[in-house]
C-alpha cells in the first residue's frame, strides 16, 4: 500500500495516460512506441529524441482529422456508428486526404457516387425539338 496522499505508479500511469515524454508532450499516441517502432524499422541508423515525438503528433493530428470528418459523415447519414463507408466518403470528399491516400482501397468502403456528364441528358436541344414538332 502506498502512503497516504501518494499514488500506486501504476495507476498514476493509466490516469495520466502513458511515458513521460508522451506526457511532456501532450499527446495521446505513444512517443516511446512510436520512436521503437522507428528504431526497429530500420528507417535510419541513428533516430534523434525529437522523431518519436513528431511522428506521434502528426499521426494523432492525422487520425483526429479523418476521424472528425468521418464522424460528420455518419451523422449526416443518420447513423452512431463510424463505417468503413463514411470513412471513403470523408476521405473522397477532402482534397488534402485524397491526394494523400489516393493509392488506398477500404475494404467495403464503396465509391463516391458520379454521373459524367456525357450520360445526362442534354437541356437545350431536348425542349426546343419538343416544341416545334
Amino acid at each position: 500500500m502506498p502512503a497516504k496522499g501518494k499514488v500506486a505508479k501504476s495507476a498514476k500511469s493509466a490516469k495520466t495516460g502513458g511515458s513521460k515524454s508522451t506526457r511532456r508532450a501532450g499527446l495521446t499516441f505513444s512517443v516511446s512506441r512510436t520512436r521503437g517502432l522507428l528504431k526497429s524499422g530500420r528507417y535510419a541508423t541513428r533516430v534523434g529524441k525529437g522523431a518519436g515525438v513528431y511522428l506521434a503528433a502528426v499521426l494523432e493530428y492525422l487520425s483526429a482529422e479523418l476521424l472528425e470528418l468521418a464522424g460528420n459523415a455518419s451523422r449526416d447519414n443518420h447513423k452512431k456508428r463510424i463505417t468503413p463507408r463514411h470513412l471513403t466518403l470523408a476521405i473522397r470528399n477532402d482534397e488534402e486526404l485524397n491526394k494523400l491516400l489516393s493509392h488506398v482501397t477500404i475494404s467495403g468502403g464503396g465509391v463516391i457516387p458520379q454521373i459524367q456528364g456525357v450520360l445526362l441528358p442534354k437541356k437545350g436541344k431536348s425542349s426546343s425539338a419538343s416544341q416545334e414538332v
